[in-house]
């Protein structure tokens, strides 16, 4: 019986060695090639600043190349770039802020000092209104969060799920929560609610 299942444990490892071996994966040109765009465009939503966004996302490649073995594949490989490319965009902003909010009230004195054009008047209510979205966004909750963030990059709900590690029944939950909960905080910065 020893030399029967002795056997058939060898033709077990065989056929799922070959079944490994076929399985379509990615190597990395190709996850950047295929990738490279989302990734951009999920770091640069959450930055608004071109230079930066594509900092972060070559810092997310880098970590593609140096966690090759056990980054996921196939489907999940662009969930977790964008989950890494957020995660590394919040750091980014959180390291930011205090600079920021420095240049705002710079830019506040500057303004009203120089009497500025209508043009720079509406280029700084455009930049508040952007920081009154991202402060806004800030207040919402994770995962509630990251579904409208990802559901606005274009993520399907099984991605968005993937990518958050949530069920995928519950994605639609989230964005609607937190699409309400987004209005509700937005009113509030904004001195509308």
């Amino acid at each position: 019986m020893n030399g029967a299942a002795s056997a058939m444990t060898e033709t077990a490892q065989t056929a799922a060695r070959a079944a490994a071996a076929t399985a379509p994966t990615l190597d990395f040109d190709e996850a950047f090639t295929l990738h490279h765009r989302a990734v951009y465009g999920a770091a640069y939503s959450l930055l608004r600043d071109a230079g930066l966004a594509e900092d972060v996302t070559q810092e997310v490649f880098l970590r593609l190349h140096s966690n090759s073995l056990t980054a996921p594949q196939d489907d999940l490989l662009r969930p977790w770039l964008l989950r890494v490319a957020l995660n590394l965009s919040y750091n980014t902003l959180r390291g930011r802020t205090r600079a920021a909010v420095r240049e705002d009230e710079f830019a506040k004195d500057s303004v009203g000092l120089a009497g500025a054009s209508e043009s720079v008047d509406a280029d700084f209510e455009r930049r508040a209104e952007i920081e009154e979205a991202r402060r806004a966004l800030e207040k919402i909750d994770e995962p509630m969060r990251s579904c409208l963030l990802l559901k606005q990059q274009g993520l399907s709900y099984r991605e968005i799920a993937a990518a958050v590690s949530v069920s995928e029944a519950y994605v639609g939950s989230l964005i609607a929560r937190g699409r309400k909960e987004f209005v509700r905080v937005y009113g509030k910065i904004g001195g509308r609610g």
